[in-house]
């Protein structure tokens, strides 16, 4: 067939037609295998009928010239066989071309460079000239900011509350529950969900089969957050909805899968748990679990395996990945290998015998992070804070001292010294906190990505230390956080205050924009408060404390002092309430000022006794001699006296 007869037949060709343009390209190249039309129609009728791996095969027999003339479609296939980091190489050299932006975004978010995608569908937001795109672009915007939250980067995520508009579609509405959820906004969650079923159970534009497969996967989210709620009751009236081998999506049926078996309480038994956990096959190519979602699957699996004591075999699995995976990582799924390695080890024990087993392993690996954070949870909940930090900081000083900017960069992770931060806080080491924020802050500001979270925190922590170079450092972390980010608050606060002290008028202009103080007690209600109660100060409740033991002390003036009564049976037998008690009767007498030693013995001793009294000067040359004169060893029976004379 002509090239001229394959055009004409594509004018008549509707969307239906896909495989007769197959056919007429496998007979065109029958007769000329180097036709780049046919071939490029034969890629594009392949991706319509869905047969991915087929396109790249002919992808691959058409060599360089079909690959540059069909760069979307070439890319587009890579990305739909699970290879998005290699759509990502084919399609970022295409420039101009709007639809290689779409498809740059979906392969950043499926390889989840979210930040990355986010950029990329703010751009296409910014031009309004194409139609039909804006809700696509809104549901897609949602989806990305809900990543970012899982992903620990909420500073990226743009979006906060659903306008109206995003309310309207089911799809947003998802999305924006998702976001919620990633929050831990459970409540707000909750109500999203309905109204994103609602709104798919009266589409008009979905078919009967269309809005079964939709309803499934908000169930599945619904019964997550009623889980995470502790609701069981209305749960299981949620499982009824949920028919987990009906879902078409093999990541979401494992996501709902281990949800239903959670929610059904099968945890009573160990083995019937294990078996409902394996039933869903993993999930490949372009249908895969993100990272959190496959950390989580990952360590209920591998929960279930200790459970049904399966030691050997998670020593052996997680040794094997663990010889493959970086060392040492901040990756949570290498991290992960690492606990249930050593849980496997510990054998199901607790408290100090597992922590033995741990502290031999981390003598081992001692920049593993999953063991050593291991160890330091297990410390802390035996109440042994010093060791816990003890532990956590010979790792750090070996990732310190060490030449890898690799460990260097792991050592001063965020995540890693929030733990280390956190302990230092509960046992009131203020001075190692600044020194620690002090150290990191300083590493990361030569970096290229700074984690401004990290920052804002050193700064902060500096800003009010007395020491001259902490307050300099901060004067120099606010400056640069306010030139990245003049619109936050915080920065500008921070850089207010940081060199209002140096010179007031470099940030006079900065300190008009930060609100006043009876803006910021506006709506403090004083009188409320008092009637609620407000929590003394602990100085205040020093004072508090001692001002009521003095009322006890003494009686409320005006008021006589009530008289106990004592008890006759506790009385002497020659008391007389008319006579004053002696007060120095619980003296002993010798003691007593009325005491008259008897006898020449007795007032001698007395007046030795004596202070300020006539000193004895021949006691005094005779006393230290006799003590200081060694005694003479006497032997068993041995004395002094001369023995009796007796026969002999």
């Amino acid at each position: 067939m002509s090239t001229l007869s394959i055009s004409s037949l594509l004018q008549r060709a509707s969307i239906d037609d896909h495989e007769e343009v197959l056919r007429s390209c496998d007979a065109a190249l029958t007769k000329s295998k180097s036709d780049l039309q046919a071939q490029h129609l034969k890629v594009v009728a392949l991706l319509k009928l869905d047969r991915y791996e087929d396109c790249l095969r002919v992808f691959e027999d058409g060599g360089d010239n079909l690959k540059k003339k069909a760069a979307l479609e070439y890319g587009y296939a890579l990305y739909k066989s699970g290879s998005p980091d290699s759509a990502l190489d084919v399609v970022s050299g295409l420039v101009d071309d709007r639809g290689a932006r779409h498809l740059e975004a979906q392969a950043t978010y499926r390889a989840e460079k979210f930040f990355r995608t986010a950029e990329l569908y703010q751009g296409l937001a910014r031009d309004s000239s194409v139609v039909n795109e804006e809700q696509d672009l809104r549901i897609n915007t949602w989806a990305t900011d809900a990543q970012l939250q899982w992903k620990g980067q909420p500073e990226a995520v743009r979006h906060t509350r659903p306008t109206r508009d995003d309310l309207e579609a089911f799809e947003t509405v998802y999305n924006a529950a998702c976001l919620s959820i990633a929050k831990g906004e459970f409540d707000q969650a909750g109500m999203l969900l309905k109204r994103a079923k609602e709104l798919c159970r009266t589409s008009e534009d979905l078919s009967p089969e269309d809005r079964d497969a939709e309803l499934l996967p908000i169930a599945v989210q619904q019964l997550y957050v009623l889980i995470c709620q502790g609701r069981s009751e209305e749960a299981k009236s949620i499982l009824e909805e949920i028919s987990v081998k009906d879902i078409p999506e093999l990541s979401t049926r494992r996501i709902g899968q281990n949800n239903v078996t959670i929610a059904r309480g099968a945890a009573a038994n160990p083995y019937a748990l294990y078996k409902a956990l394996h039933e869903v096959p993993d999930s490949t190519n372009n249908d895969k679990l993100f990272d959190y979602q496959s950390n989580t699957i990952t360590g209920n699996l591998h929960a279930v395996d200790l459970l049904v004591h399966k030691y050997d075999g998670i020593i052996r699995s997680t040794s094997k990945a663990l010889s493959r995976a970086p060392y040492p990582s901040t990756e949570a799924s290498t991290n992960l290998l690492s606990v249930y390695n050593v849980a496997a080890h510990a054998k199901g024990e607790t408290g100090t015998s597992a922590l033995k087993a741990i502290l031999s392993a981390v003598d081992r690996r001692p920049k593993d992070l999953g063991l050593v954070l291991t160890a330091v949870q297990l410390y802390v909940n035996l109440g042994n804070t010093t060791s816990a930090i003890t532990t956590l900081e010979k790792s750090l000083q070996l990732l310190e001292e060490s030449i890898s900017e690799q460990d260097k960069e792991t050592r001063f992770n965020p995540g890693l010294l929030s733990v280390l931060i956190a302990l230092y806080k509960r046992e009131g080491r203020k001075i190692q906190i600044r020194i620690e924020l002090a150290k990191a802050a300083a590493f990361w500001r030569e970096q290229a990505a700074q984690p401004a979270s990290l920052l804002r925190s050193a700064g902060a922590s500096l800003l009010h230390s007395s020491v001259a170079s902490d307050s300099a450092q901060a004067a120099e972390l606010f400056k640069s956080l306010y030139q990245k980010t003049p619109d936050d608050l915080f920065a500008v606060a921070g850089y207010v205050a940081s060199h209002a002290a140096i010179d007031f008028s470099q940030v006079e202009a900065q300190a008009k924009y930060l609100p006043t103080v009876d803006d910021l007690i506006s709506d403090v209600d004083v009188v409320s408060l008092e009637a609620a109660g407000i929590s003394p100060s602990s100085s205040t409740t020093a004072a508090a404390a001692a001002a009521i033991a003095g009322a006890r002390k003494q009686p409320a003036s005006g008021k006589e002092r009530t008289v106990k009564r004592i008890r006759k049976s506790r009385l002497p037998k020659d008391y007389d309430p008319s006579k004053t008690a002696d007060p120095e009767r619980w003296i002993p007498i010798r003691d007593r000022s009325t005491y008259r030693p008897r006898g020449r013995k007795g007032k001698q001793r007395a007046a030795e006794r004596t202070q300020g009294g006539p000193v004895n000067e021949k006691l005094e040359e005779t006393t230290p001699a006799a003590q200081s004169q060694p005694q003479k060893p006497q032997g068993g029976g041995a004395n002094s006296k001369k023995k009796k004379k007796g026969k002999r």
